[in-house]
């Protein structure tokens, strides 16, 4: 089974792109991998293994185009309004806190803001609904692998 690893996106901008990640996620720099003509940098925070995967190419002379394929990619806090608080003072300049709602329930609460390139990222409240039934299927598949592998 595959196990998504990371993620990249191509920044025009190395110092603004880990700064901002470093105030905003607390990713920090895991590896720097420096060629000729661009590097490659892997961003990872203590929690988990997964890594934002920065390229920068050297002879780029302005910001990327994102295009309208791009969606985002997602981070989960455990105190939504707290996070929200520290990007405004960060002057990391968050969205609006947003509910996202379906039959009059919530589903998740969160906010998106943009890197320094325009990637947006997706805040999500820890313990959405969503969250919580993706937590427990995982957990689901967990338990039902680990009892088919004991009945062989």
């Amino acid at each position: 089974m595959a196990k998504p690893v990371h993620s990249m996106v191509r920044v025009f901008d190395e110092a603004k792109s880990l700064d901002f990640y470093a105030r905003a996620f607390g990713l920090e720099v895991a590896d720097h991998l420096k060629f000729p003509d661009f590097a490659l940098i892997y961003l990872r925070h203590p929690s988990s293994p997964f890594e934002v995967e920065l390229t920068i190419n050297f002879d780029r002379n302005e910001p990327y185009s994102l295009g309208d394929g791009y969606g985002h990619l997602a981070v989960v806090v455990d105190d939504v309004d707290a996070e929200h608080s520290r990007f405004e003072r960060e002057n990391l300049s968050p969205g609006p806190l947003r509910d996202f709602k379906h039959d009059g329930r919530t589903l998740a609460r969160f906010f998106f803001v943009a890197d320094p390139d325009g990637y947006k990222i997706e805040v999500i409240q820890r313990g959405a609904l969503r969250l919580i039934a993706f937590n427990k299927r995982s957990m689901e598949d967990t338990h039902e692998r680990s009892r088919s592998s004991k009945q062989v």
